[in-house]
C-alpha cells in the first residue's frame, strides 16, 4: 500500500515570506516540493503471529516451542466454513476420525485420535467434544499438535483444538447464503462499546441455517446465539464473559464397511443414505457453553487471572444404523457381506447428557535473578466431567444392500432404559512453568503439572463398577535458540497421560475402561518470519500404549493395552503474503505410524489404520490487479492412500480435491458488501475421506461431491 503526497506552498504563504524578506522576489506564485512517498503494508489476511493454545497466555508463535496452526476468521469467511472439518482441512497434519454427517465430528492429528473428553477447548477451557461448535462467534481456531500435558493435564498425544471467541467491537453486519442444493443461511454480528468511558463492550451473534444435505433424506436445521461481554472495570482489571447456545437437528448418516472384510465398496454413491427408514428420527444435539475470565494487573511485572467454564451437551441419538451382516446367510461378520448386504438396527439413545465444569487460577510474573530473566507462571485447576445416559436400545429390524434402496421395516417396540450416571471423573492439578532467558539468543522453558485423577464408573443399576485414583507428574522442557530476531530453532520433550479406552461390546471384557496410559514426545523445529510470511518446519516422534481388541484365534476378542504405537513425522507450513497481491496458507505432513509389541503380528510392520503417509493442503488468495476489490480464491487437498483395517490388507486410494472461489468487495447503497462464491470438489471427485475405527469397528465415509456456495455480507 503506497500513499503519495505532493506538498505545495500556497500563494498566501509565498507572499508572506516575500513581505518578511524571507525569500527573493523571483519566487513563483506556487512552489512545488519533491514528492513524499509514505509506504505501509496491509497486515490483514490469513497469517497470525500469536496464539494462546501453546501455554497459559497469548504468546508469539516465534517464541512458542511447539507446532501450532492458527486458522483465523478471514480464512474461515473466505472458505465459508460452517463445520470444524471444513476449517481443519487447512492443516495437513489433521484428518477425519469418525466424522459422520448429522453427528458430532472427531479428528486424528499426527496419526492419533483426539478425545471428546479432553481435546477441545474454548478460550483455553475444556468443553464437551460431543458437539459441532458454531463458528459464527469465533475469531480463530488454534491447533496445538502433539502432547499438551502441561497445558491441559490428561489429554491425548494428538493435541488440542482451541476456539477463540470474538471480542466486542463496533460492528454491524448481516450475512446471507445459499448453496446448489437450496440451503438457506442467515447470520448477524452486532457489537459496540457503551458507558461514560466506553468501558463496557458487548457482541452478539445469531444464526439460523436450513441444511439441505447432499445425502438424500439427511436434511436438517441449526439455530445459534451467542453473547460476549468485556468490562474494563479499571485500568488494571478486566472481566470477560461468553455464552453460546446451539440446537442442531439432522439425520445421522452411517458409514460403509468393508465387503467381506477384504474389499472397499465399489460404485458407492456419497448421496445414498444407507439403511434409510421413513419413520426414522433426526439426531438432536443441544449444546451450551459458558466461560468467563477475570484478570487483574498487580503491577507492570505481575498479573493474575481466574477463569471458569461450563459445557453441557444433550444428545437425542436416533439412527437407522447399517452394520454387519449377521442376519444374512453365510456371512456372520462385523462387516458388510461380499455382495454388499448389511443389517439395519433401530438405535435409540435419547437424553445422552455430558457436562464439563472447570476452574483455573494462575499468576504470571517477570523478574531477574543472577542475570537471568524469568517469566514465571504457576497456578491450580480443577475439572469435572459427568456422563448421564441410558443403556441404548439397538435392535435388528431388517437387512439391506448398498446397491439398492433399503426396504422399510417396522421399528422396534422395545422400551427405553432408564437414565443413570455412567461416569464421574475429576481432575485436580498444580502447574508451574518458567521461561528463562539467558540472553537475546537463548531461552528455555521448564515446567510440569501434577495431576490427581479421581474417576468413578457406574453400571446400569447405579452401582460403582470402577474407581480409579492416580497421581502423575507431567514434565515438559524445551530449548529455544534465536540467532536473529526473526528466526527461532527449538527442541522439546513432553510426557502426557491419556484416559484408557473402553472395550467394545463384542470383547470378552465388554464396557470395561482400561487404566490411563502415558505417552511421550520429542520434537524439534524451526520458525522463520520473512516480511509478511511465516515459515515453519517440525520433526517429531510420539509413543503411546497400543489399545485394541486382541483376537485369540478362536473368534474371541479381549480389549487390551499391549505394545505401543510410534508415530514419526515431518511437518512444513507457510502462511502469509507471498506477494503484494497473493497470500497463501499451505502445509505438508509426512507421517510414519507403526505398531510394535502388540502380540498380534498381523497388526505390525505396516502403516497404522487411517493414517496416510503424506498429506498436503494449499489455499491461495490472489487480488486481481485490473478489477478493484475482486480476488480469486482456491486450493487443493491431497491425501496418500490409507489402510482401512488394522492388519493393513485393505487400502483406500489416494486423492486430490480441487476447490475454487472468488471474493468481491464493493459498496451497495453506501454500505460495504462482500460477495463470496466457493466451489468445493470442483471436478466432483469420488474418494474416501475417512477410513477410521469407532467402538472397535471399521467404517468408511465418502467425501462430499461438488458443492457450490454463494454468500453476501453487508457491513452497516
Amino acid at each position: 500500500m503506497v500513499l503519495r503526497f505532493r506538498p505545495v506552498v500556497s500563494t498566501r504563504l509565498a507572499l508572506g515570506l516575500l513581505l518578511s524578506g524571507g525569500i527573493g522576489s523571483s519566487l513563483a506564485a506556487e512552489i512545488e516540493l519533491p514528492t513524499v512517498k509514505v509506504q505501509g503494508q496491509d497486515e490483514s489476511g490469513y497469517r497470525n503471529e500469536t496464539a494462546s493454545v501453546g501455554g497459559f497466555d497469548e504468546a508469539p508463535l516465534l517464541d512458542t516451542p511447539a507446532s501450532i496452526t492458527v486458522i483465523n476468521a478471514a480464512l474461515i469467511k473466505d472458505q465459508q466454513a460452517r463445520l470444524l472439518s471444513e476449517v481443519l482441512r487447512n492443516d495437513a497434519s489433521v484428518g477425519d476420525s469418525y466424522a459422520p454427517i448429522g453427528y458430532y465430528e472427531n479428528f486424528v492429528v499426527r496419526g492419533f485420535s483426539l478425545n471428546a473428553a479432553s481435546s477441545y477447548k474454548i478460550n483455553g477451557r475444556t468443553i464437551t467434544g460431543e458437539q459441532n461448535v458454531a463458528l459464527e462467534n469465533k475469531q480463530q481456531v488454534e491447533v496445538l499438535k502433539g502432547l499438551a500435558g502441561l497445558q491441559s493435564g490428561i489429554s491425548e498425544p494428538s493435541g488440542v483444538i482451541n476456539y477463540v471467541t470474538k471480542r466486542p467491537e463496533d460492528v454491524r453486519s448481516v450475512t446471507v447464503s445459499t448453496d446448489d442444493r437450496g440451503s438457506g443461511y442467515i447470520a448477524t454480528d452486532v457489537g459496540g462499546w457503551f458507558g461514560s468511558e466506553q468501558q463496557l463492550g458487548l457482541r452478539a451473534n445469531v444464526a439460523h441455517e436450513d441444511l439441505n444435505s447432499y445425502v438424500e433424506h439427511a436434511n436438517g436445521q441449526r439455530d445459534f446465539v451467542s453473547l460476549a461481554l468485556d468490562w474494563n472495570i479499571s485500568p488494571d482489571a478486566l472481566l470477560q464473559l461468553d455464552a453460546e447456545y446451539q440446537n442442531k437437528q439432522q439425520r445421522s448418516v452411517p458409514g460403509y464397511q468393508l465387503l467381506g472384510g477384504t474389499e472397499v465398496p465399489h460404485d458407492a454413491s456419497p448421496k445414498k443414505l444407507l439403511g434409510h427408514q421413513s419413520g426414522g428420527k433426526q439426531v438432536g444435539i443441544d449444546s451450551l457453553n459458558l466461560n468467563g475470565k477475570f484478570e487483574y494487573r498487580f503491577s507492570d511485572l505481575w498479573k493474575g487471572n481466574i477463569s471458569a467454564a461450563r459445557s453441557k451437551v444433550v444428545i437425542d441419538d436416533y439412527s437407522s444404523f447399517a452394520w454387519g451382516c449377521y442376519y444374512v446367510s453365510n456371512c456372520n461378520a462385523n462387516t458388510f457381506s461380499p455382495e454388499g448386504d448389511y443389517d439395519i438396527y433401530d438405535y435409540r439413545s435419547p437424553d445422552d447428557t455430558r457436562r464439563d465444569d472447570e476452574v483455573q487460577a494462575a499468576m504470571t510474573g517477570l523478574f531477574d535473578t543472577v542475570g537471568l530473566g524469568h517469566e514465571l507462571t504457576f497456578g491450580t485447576s480443577a475439572f469435572r466431567r459427568v456422563i448421564d445416559k441410558r443403556d441404548s436400545v439397538n435392535e435388528y429390524i431388517g437387512s439391506g444392500n448398498i446397491h439398492q434402496d433399503a426396504p422399510s421395516f417396522p421399528p422396534t417396540d422395545k422400551p427405553l432404559n432408564d437414565s443413570h450416571r455412567n461416569l464421574d471423573s475429576r481432575q485436580y492439578g498444580l502447574f508451574v512453568t518458567d521461561r528463562i532467558r539467558f540472553n537475546e539468543q537463548w531461552q528455555t522453558i521448564l515446567g510440569g503439572r501434577e495431576v490427581r485423577l479421581d474417576e468413578k464408573a457406574f453400571d446400569r443399576n447405579g452401582t460403582e463398577s470402577r474407581h480409579t485414583q492416580q497421581y502423575v507428574f507431567l514434565p515438559q522442557a524445551s530449548l529455544i535458540y534465536k540467532p536473529i530476531e526473526n528466526i527461532s530453532l527449538y527442541t522439546s520433550y513432553s510426557k502426557g497421560l491419556s484416559l484408557g479406552g473402553t472395550a467394545p461390546w463384542f470383547a470378552t471384557n465388554s464396557s470395561d475402561t482400561l487404566a490411563p496410559t502415558t505417552s511421550r514426545q520429542i520434537e524439534a523445529g524451526v520458525k522463520y518470519d520473512w516480511r509478511r510470511i511465516s515459515f515453519a518446519a517440525a520433526v517429531f516422534q510420539t509413543r503411546q500404549a497400543y489399545q485394541y481388541s486382541k483376537p485369540d484365534g478362536a473368534g474371541n476378542f479381549t480389549y487390551v493395552q499391549q505394545g505401543q504405537q510410534k508415530n514419526t513425522g515431518l511437518e512444513l507450513s507457510a502462511n502469509g503474503w507471498a506477494t503484494e497481491r497473493l497470500q497463501i496458507a499451505t502445509s505438508v505432513a509426512a507421517i510414519r505410524a507403526r505398531v510394535n509389541g502388540s502380540g498380534t503380528p498381523d497388526y505390525e510392520g505396516h502403516q497404522a489404520i487411517n493414517v496416510p503417509k503424506l498429506r498436503a493442503s494449499l489455499y491461495a488468495d490472489y487480488a486481481l490487479p485490473w478489477v478493484n476489490g475482486l480476488a480469486v480464491l482456491g486450493g487443493v487437498q491431497y491425501s496418500a492412500k490409507k489402510s482401512a483395517n488394522r492388519n493393513g490388507t485393505v487400502e483406500v486410494g489416494d486423492y486430490a480435491v480441487v476447490n475454487l472461489g472468488s471474493r468481491y468487495t464493493t459498496k451497495v447503497d453506501g454500505y460495504e458488501t462482500v460477495f463470496r462464491l466457493s466451489v468445493d470438489n470442483l471436478f466432483d471427485k469420488r474418494y474416501w475421506r475417512d477410513a477410521g475405527e469407532y467402538m472397535g469397528d471399521d467404517y468408511l465415509f465418502q467425501g462430499a461431491p461438488l458443492t457450490a456456495r454463494l454468500s453476501a455480507s453487508v457491513n452497516f
